[in-house]
């Protein structure tokens, strides 16, 4: 496994849940972290607890104008695009076709594949020119298995993949490489408008979900191989 000191990366959804393990497991390993998120009190909170490494970007992916000024602010402190870029933005909401509303499905599968699309156009050009990087997406078990209720995450999450494989294709042989984390159910703070512990409820209980850390170590193993070794798709479930 390679070190990442001097590396540097980028992480949306870095506030809370597994964007910030994942920003937490980068700096640990030495990579500068540039933590993307809406949320900006809680990245301040983040950034004083991982230190000088991590640098704060308000960043709401969803917008062209936010993402091209977090970019802005990212290639002004590194002095280029970053090293890694891991697209983990996300947004889980649940409920019937008829019964969901059209401004959550819309903001659903905008966060899930809009906003990483966003980041990439921001950065991908100058890893290619420079013939080095690392694309990680993490995707879901729902990027491949349908689930009642789920008809914007799954419709975000599968054209996420599709993306993924796309980029995967595009990148062949230019020195960057794409992963593709596919986790299933992790316990997060996204579940906590969900019944998942009633004897109604039909989800999994929160204490058989994986933890965000099993998926922030699927990230640093990835991220970590040596130059010449793609990681194309990791998934996880819980054993």
């Amino acid at each position: 496994m390679e070190s990442l000191a001097g590396r540097t990366a980028i992480v949306t959804g870095a506030s809370r849940g597994i964007g910030a393990g994942i920003a937490r497991e980068l700096t640990a390993a030495g990579a500068r972290v540039a933590l993307a998120s809406r949320n900006r009190q809680a990245l301040d909170k983040l950034t004083r607890d991982l230190g000088s490494l991590a640098l704060p970007v308000e960043c709401d992916v969803t917008d062209p104008l936010s993402v091209a000024g977090a970019a802005a602010r990212v290639r002004e402190a590194f002095g280029s695009a970053p090293d890694i870029v891991v697209n983990n933005a996300g947004v889980f909401k649940m409920a019937a076709i008829e019964l969901m509303s059209p401004e959550d499905f819309i903001a659903t599968v905008t966060t899930i594949v809009i906003g990483p699309f966003l980041i990439l156009h921001e950065f991908l050009a100058e890893m290619r020119e420079r013939k080095s990087g690392h694309v990680v997406t993490i995707g879901s078990a729902g990027d491949r298995q349908i689930f009642t209720g789920n008809a914007a995450y799954n419709a975000g999450k599968f054209g996420l993949r599709a993306m993924h494989e796309v980029l995967r294709l595009e990148l062949k042989g230019t020195g960057v490489r794409a992963t593709l984390v596919s986790p299933s159910s992790v316990d997060t703070q996204l579940w906590d408008e969900h019944d998942t512990e009633s004897d109604k409820s039909d989800l999994p209980s929160r204490q058989d979900m994986l933890r965000p850390d099993d998926v922030c170590r699927a990230v640093l193993f990835a991220v970590t191989q040596p130059a010449a070794v793609n990681i194309d798709e990791l998934r996880l479930s819980r054993a």
